[in-house]
């Protein structure tokens, strides 16, 4: 769900608009990620967790990114943009299912070249 996420990055954007209001979604945007941090620090269950290497985290790091500003851009996630959009014919839905299984065509193919690279 990427739609209280484009619209913190709005109201941040334009915060001194008086017609821009925190909604319920923006300000959890920071307020979970925050709150569940506050909660594992004080039951005493944080703990970081890792990658193999630097290159797979790397690797995630990129395809976090690129998912995200993907949704945020699109102010909508894969499920909205391929089954609500396409349900509709909607031409900027087959060009974003388009692009996202284009992505991942490209992301297995570069992953399958640095295993056979690797081993």
């Amino acid at each position: 769900m990427a739609s209280p996420l484009a619209y913190a990055l709005d109201w941040l954007l334009f915060f001194s608009d008086s017609s821009k209001t925190l909604t319920l979604g923006i300000v959890s945007v920071l307020g979970v990620p925050l709150g569940a941090a506050a909660s594992a620090v004080l039951q005493r269950s944080f703990r970081w967790e890792g990658f193999a290497d630097v290159q797979d985290l790397g690797l995630h790091l990129v395809g976090a990114s690129l998912m995200g500003v993907g949704g945020v851009v699109a102010m909508g996630c894969t499920i909205g943009q391929g089954i609500s959009g396409l349900s509709t014919l909607s031409l900027g839905s087959g060009l974003a299912v388009l692009g996202i299984v284009a992505g991942g065509l490209l992301g297995l193919r570069y992953q399958s070249w640095r295993i056979e690279r690797m081993g």
